[in-house]
């Protein structure tokens, strides 16, 4: 893995721009992680932590069009790109070879 580190918060929002492509936009980010992980989360925290990887080269960011559902405004929609997913990638396989080494327990019966 490189010498790059991510959090885990960062690692998180960074899946789920994997996850939701093309409607990867803070809230929905939000909501995808409360749906699924039962996790809430702040929206502000998720947008910093999307400029952050912006930053860092993992997301790219662009303008979706504007929405009478949001009064006019636009949404910023976020895309993983090839360096994101790469570390992705590699946090993935440095989880599987730690979890190869943990001994296999065996349940004792109560």
């Amino acid at each position: 893995m490189s010498k790059e580190y991510l959090g885990e918060f960062e690692e998180l929002v960074l899946t789920m721009v994997g996850i939701l492509q093309e409607e990867a936009y803070g809230n929905a980010i939000v909501n995808e992680i409360k749906q699924r992980l039962g996790r809430e989360s702040n929206l502000s925290a998720v947008h910093v932590t999307l400029y952050r990887l912006e930053d860092k080269g993992y997301v790219k960011s662009s303008m979706g069009g504007a929405t009478n559902a949001r009064g006019g405004r636009r949404k910023r929609i976020f895309t993983i790109t090839n360096a994101g997913l790469a570390m992705l990638r590699a946090m993935k396989e440095v989880r599987m070879d730690l979890w190869k080494m943990v001994p296999q327990l065996k349940i004792i019966g109560i």
